[in-house]
């Protein structure tokens, strides 16, 4: 078969099934199996595809038909203009998260110390040991997801700049760490909204990477409340935020003496990020 009727075939069974983005899709698909950038499918819409190669495809055809995201078929997601390593250990980085990254570099001059919490796949320490001089901390309860930061440290390059640690958010921390920023994106749903999560993440990516007690506010009081030890006198915080959640972080802050200095909104105009110091 080739890859014009493969593309012709497979855009409209996804279309049926509900998939966004059908012939994208497809498109993404091949050019993962295929080695190749997605514009280079047009110049060989002719070529044959072997046996292998499809019964390939059609694994991958049914797993994204039954809901899986496209990130963990083909193990990779972009972000901020890098490929990351991703399967159902962690959380898929998404472009919201690049926000937070741009934020935090834009307060950030010279040789600097940031912690990540809840690094997660690791995306938001990489980028800023990519992109910044010093060192930065990351943490995550899990294992796993520690286990697939480290990988895309490794890929990148910069392992020898990014220290790490499994524990609680800041309970692993040196007691003696003066740190310039601490950033999260840390889970921020709440329990209830579960259920009306998209099938998409509700039966594919990790529930505890998303769920945060019952008004999704469970890791913001405890990083608010603990971080200001962990930070130098003109250090900052810097979190992602959930849909409506400004006004309930803000006053966490201002709670436990905080000056909220800036809150950064997406594309879309949601308050995504909150930037805030110790008074």
């Amino acid at each position: 078969m080739r890859i014009i009727e493969v593309i012709q075939r497979t855009a409209p069974f996804f279309e049926k099934q509900g998939v966004e983005s059908p012939r994208l899709t497809i498109e993404l698909l091949l050019a993962h199996l295929l080695k190749k950038r997605r514009l280079d499918l047009y110049l060989e819409f002719e070529r044959e595809l072997d046996a292998v190669t499809l019964e390939k495809l059609r694994e991958m055809v049914r797993r994204r038909a039954s809901g899986e995201p496209l990130q963990y078929i083909t193990g990779e997601a972009d972000f901020f203009g890098m490929k990351f390593a991703v399967d159902r250990r962690v959380l898929i980085p998404r472009p919201e998260t690049e926000l937070l990254v741009e934020t935090a570099m834009g307060r950030l001059k010279g040789v600097v110390r940031v912690v990540d919490l809840c690094t997660g796949s690791g995306c938001i320490a990489v980028t800023l040991a990519k992109k910044l001089e010093g060192e930065v901390y990351a943490t995550d309860v899990s294992a796993e997801a520690l286990a697939v930061a480290e990988e895309n440290a490794k890929r990148h390059e910069i392992e020898k700049k990014i220290r790490f640690l499994r524990g609680d958010l800041l309970e692993i921390l040196p007691d003696s760490l003066a740190a310039d920023a601490i950033v999260s994106n840390p889970p921020y749903i709440a329990s209830g909204d579960w259920a009306r999560l998209p099938k998409e993440v509700r039966e594919f990516e990790p529930v505890q990477a998303l769920v945060a007690g019952e008004d999704g506010l469970d890791f913001y009081r405890r990083i608010v409340g603990n971080a200001r030890r962990f930070l130098l006198p003109e250090g900052f915080l810097c979190l992602e935020l959930g849909d409506g959640q400004r006004p309930d972080v803000e006053r966490l802050c201002v709670e436990n003496s905080w000056t909220v200095e800036q809150t950064v909104k997406d594309l879309q105009g949601k308050e995504r990020v909150i930037v805030a110091r110790p008074k």
